[in-house]
């Protein structure tokens, strides 16, 4: 079953097969989520079976909506399919975009809207591996030297949204 998501082709939003969308590296709708503890972030690294990105770590959770979805309902949609999370209050920080090749001939050309969630203690997780390997919380300040250093572990996204974003999102 092929995943049609919002992707604007000629001027218009229109639905395009996930994978075409990515070899073209064609501008689409995505989401991303950022859940905190204190100024620890949840990050999830992308398990070995995903068609791009395997193995890399990421924001906690980042998706594309299915064509006519709303982004927080995707949102919450996503964070119980790959991380078995429910019930988190998601507050809007921004919309943002980027374009990054993210390996094998594909481009992330996304129009992001971002979640964060702030929950008082480490919540507790069912991830999907086939969705998510492994999960940690690391502090941000870490995180942003982590990225600098080893980017080669992490998602370009989640590098992206570290060096060029992180004052809309995490402000």
């Amino acid at each position: 079953m092929s995943i049609m998501i919002p992707t604007w082709v000629g001027g218009d939003l229109v639905a395009v097969e996930k994978l075409e969308a990515h070899q073209k590296g064609l501008r689409h709708k995505a989401v991303s989520v950022f859940v905190m503890h204190g100024n620890d972030v949840l990050l999830q690294r992308r398990a070995l079976c995903k068609y791009h990105t395997p193995g890399l770590w990421a924001n906690t959770c980042c998706t594309h909506p299915h064509w006519g979805e709303d982004p927080e309902a995707c949102a919450h949609r996503r964070l119980d399919e790959e991380l078995g999370i429910k019930g988190l209050k998601l507050e809007p920080r921004d919309k943002l975009e980027y374009r990054a090749d993210v390996g094998n001939g594909l481009i992330e050309h996304e129009v992001v809207d971002v979640f964060m969630a702030h929950v008082a203690s480490r919540i507790a997780m069912s991830p999907n591996p086939m969705e998510v390997m492994d999960v940690d919380w690391v502090d941000l300040e870490e995180l942003s030297v982590l990225t600098s250093q080893e980017p080669e572990r992490f998602t370009p996204w989640l590098r992206i949204y570290l060096k060029e974003h992180a004052r809309q999102i995490f402000a």
